[in-house]
């Protein structure tokens, strides 16, 4: 009997501003223009396909998730990869960050689990990578759960994206529409959040009047973000505009984000003055950044991480993903 075992592993994402493009109904070319942060910490997943009757395990070993995110992503591998039904499938899954707070989890989940399950299979690495990353989009696309997140992935690093749609589609998995790059640094940042989620993200990509908002804001700053190179001398503009995108888009006073962020803020200036907080869009959640990145000293994290726990904030110590 013939067991197949691979693993995948994808990092997640904080997006810091977006644009809403979906009008088309290819959903290879819906995603949004936007800047964010990918980061180390996202899903770990574990696929066993032992042959057989094909079905699928889901389990989650660490972190609460959602099996229906996965079942899809079989769904549309099996529709390219015949093969994957000769199994029967377990995934172990092991969620890094919670759900539904604004970390991309769903991108890095499902990207995840279609590198485990083609890698379990043999497929070779770039093709398998590529695929992943196609797969995921059009499964972030089905469930309403992201816009960009997949094509921020798969730059890495501090991104821009600058055409919206999958990184990759077609029978060949050439690159596009979507299109981003990324620069990255050994930055260490704190993603905080309070236990209760923010609301799902569909309540707003998919609300008429939250789109015009949110795409009307994240124009107004990408159209300055979008000019020249994209490296670290951008990075006091990136954190500045994302400010100003979080106060226009309407998003800060929504859900309890203002009083979120002011709780953050507060603890931050009793206790460093090296660090921001930005909202991490479509969370009820924070990503604490230093303002100079070029600061050859460790800026110290540990007691910003108590006071902010003391006022019931969760925290996790997490660094600026690599570049794929």
């Amino acid at each position: 009997m013939t067991v197949l075992l691979g693993r995948g592993e994808c990092g997640s994402h904080v997006t810091l501003i977006f644009t809403i493009n979906d009008n088309s109904t290819n959903l290879d070319e819906q995603g949004s223009l936007g800047v964010g942060l990918c980061l180390d910490q996202g899903v770990e997943i574990i696929a066993r396909g032992i042959e057989g009757e094909f079905e699928i395990n889901i389990k989650f070993i660490e972190g609460d998730g959602e099996s229906e995110l996965y079942q899809q992503v079989f769904k549309l591998l099996s529709k390219e990869i015949i093969n994957i039904k000769n199994y029967n499938w377990d995934l172990a899954i092991k969620l890094k960050l919670p759900i539904s707070q604004g970390f991309g989890m769903s991108a890095s989940g499902a990207i995840a689990a279609s590198m485990a399950i083609q890698r379990a299979i043999g497929e070779p690495h770039e093709e398998s990578l590529r695929r992943s990353f196609s797969i995921a989009h059009r499964v972030e696309r089905y469930f309403s759960t992201g816009l960009g997140d997949v094509t921020a992935l798969a730059a890495g690093g501090v991104e821009r994206r600058t055409s919206p749609g999958s990184p990759f589609s077609g029978d060949l998995l050439t690159r596009g529409p979507g299109m981003s790059e990324g620069w990255t640094k050994e930055i260490e940042v704190l993603l905080a959040w309070k236990k209760d989620s923010g609301k799902h993200t569909s309540s707003y990509i998919d609300d008429t009047v939250w789109k015009n908002s949110i795409s009307k804001a994240g124009i107004k700053q990408m159209e300055q973000l979008m000019q020249k190179q994209w490296d670290k001398t951008r990075w006091s503009e990136l954190l500045e505009r994302s400010e100003i995108f979080a106060d226009e888009s309407g998003l800060l006073s929504d859900s309890k984000r203002f009083e979120l962020l002011n709780q953050a803020k507060n603890v931050i200036e009793e206790t460093s003055s090296e660090f921001k907080p930005l909202l991490c869009m479509l969370g009820k959640s924070l990503v604490i950044v230093p303002k100079n990145i070029d600061n050859e000293e460790d800026l110290e994290l540990s007691k910003l991480i108590y006071e902010l726990n003391e006022v019931g904030f969760i925290t996790k110590k997490t660094r600026i993903g690599r570049l794929f």
